[in-house]
């Protein structure tokens, strides 16, 4: 079955398939006696027990089997539209992972609702909001936002209160807790200008979703539980001296990263996947740290995608070289003419 947990579906599929026997050997053992004295009631059971063990088994794998259905129809051509003209980071991917992040926006789309307040919720929206969730997760193919259920659009900035009117209207995205407790609100025009402009290093949808895995721990602290233990320390020196930094007015992080280490997070993440090149850069040691963290190269990436958009294919010897074969000729009048 087309996947994208393929680990997780299979032991999910194995687990149903152990309960679902497990289930048959029990009732077979709890009815065995009744086979010396009624067969047909033994027999009835016995498909009642069967059709109790294939349900149990559907039960556990509907989620699978409704995502391998869904992967199997092709990605809208429109959707494809979109990503292409709007989402930069889609067109840095090579043909094979452009397909397995589509195949993550299906699945994305069909289990998580998007839900518009006020506003219209179009198709550039919705993909838009899929993109903002599967970038920073790309480079895990396990992973699931378990802890997300319904995406709120609003049409502009509300309160910390969730108010669309009215003063303190400064909040473009927000992570819900309390009543909000697995929800996310993004404002509209937020969310299509952290893509239309993609280099300015502010991305409220990829912030937002940064935050949801640095809270799927149960804990929003900056230390994202992807990281494995070894880099906890140096991320934690590297993140006080960078905060340190934004404050005093010497770094090319956006003041808000300077809140706490939850938005130093965030706004780190959002310079990582916009403006890769330059993190590498200026620095390295945090540009590295979260490589490690996100578990994708970036800057490799970003210069893979600009040397394919101007046809570079590797280097090669110059017509004029002597050739290699050693006939002492050059390339061009030997066996590059003969090749």
């Amino acid at each position: 079955m087309p996947q994208i947990a393929p680990k997780k579906a299979s032991f999910v599929q194995k687990v149903a398939i152990f309960f679902s026997l497990l289930v048959i050997v029990l009732f077979g053992i709890a009815i065995a006696p009744i086979f010396q004295t009624d067969s047909v009631r033994f027999l009835g059971l016995s498909i009642f027990g069967l059709i109790i063990a294939i349900l149990l088994f559907r039960v556990f794998t509907k989620k699978y089997r409704l995502r391998s259905a869904l992967l199997k129809q092709p990605f809208p051509s429109t959707w494809r539209h979109i990503l292409l003209r709007d989402v930069l980071y889609y067109n840095t991917l090579s043909e094979q992972e452009r397909h397995r992040f589509e195949q993550n926006v299906q699945i994305f789309l069909a289990e998580k609702r998007i839900t518009g307040i006020k506003t219209e919720v179009d198709d550039q929206a919705r993909i838009l909001v899929a993109a903002s969730a599967i970038i920073p997760i790309f480079g895990f193919r396990e992973w699931e936002y378990d802890n997300l259920g319904e995406v709120l659009i609003y049409p502009g900035s509300f309160t910390a209160d969730f108010r669309q009117s009215g003063k303190g209207r400064r909040i473009l995205g927000m992570v819900g807790g309390g009543s909000m407790n697995r929800i996310m609100i993004l404002s509209k025009p937020a969310l299509v200008n952290g893509f239309l402009k993609a280099k300015d290093a502010l991305n409220t949808g990829i912030h937002e979703f940064i935050h949801l895995i640095d809270g799927s721990d149960g804990a929003f602290d900056g230390i994202p539980h992807l990281m494995d233990k070894q880099y906890v320390l140096p991320w934690l020196d590297t993140m006080h001296k960078e905060i340190a930094r934004i404050k005093s007015g010497n770094s090319k992080l956006r003041p808000y990263g300077a809140t706490n280490k939850t938005e130093f997070f965030a706004v780190a993440g959002e310079y990582f996947f916009e403006r890769p090149q330059e993190m590498e850069k200026y620095y390295p040691d945090l540009y590295h740290l979260l490589e490690h963290i996100f578990n994708q190269d970036m800057s490799m990436r970003w210069n893979a995608a600009i040397k394919t958009m101007f046809g570079f294919t590797g280097r090669r010897l110059g017509r004029n070289s002597l050739c290699p074969c050693g006939s002492g000729k050059k390339y061009k009048r030997c066996c590059l003419r003969n090749g």
